[in-house]
């Protein structure tokens, strides 16, 4: 099997793979740079926690939304009969509190 090619074609082919090669190991040098991994990692951590965070105030929306629902009907309206009791319990609580705290200071 004999190679029909030209030495002039034999050394063009040599170069061009030999600037392939260069970029490749250009290219690992780079991907392999301590500032590059450093860089990647910390890309991925931001994305990973932009995603779980966002997912937290997707969460945390929905659950205020559900938690104002109880006390406010489609109108905007406060709903009293919600609202009275836990403005009570609440005002109990605080008195309590103090109450306690008091105690705890004579």
């Amino acid at each position: 099997m004999s190679d029909a090619r030209t030495p002039a074609e034999i050394e063009a082919d040599i170069k061009r793979r030999r600037t392939q090669l260069a970029e490749t190991l250009d290219e690992i040098g780079v991907r392999m740079h301590p500032k590059t991994i450093v860089g990647d990692a910390k890309a991925a951590f931001v994305g990973s926690v932009d995603q779980t965070l966002g997912r937290a105030y997707v969460s945390a929306n929905r659950a205020l939304s559900d938690v104002k629902a109880q006390f406010v009907d489609d109108d905007g309206a406060p709903r009293m009969e919600r609202v009275v009791p836990v403005a009570l319990l609440v005002v109990g609580v605080v008195g309590l509190l103090a109450v306690g705290s008091r105690r705890r200071r004579s």
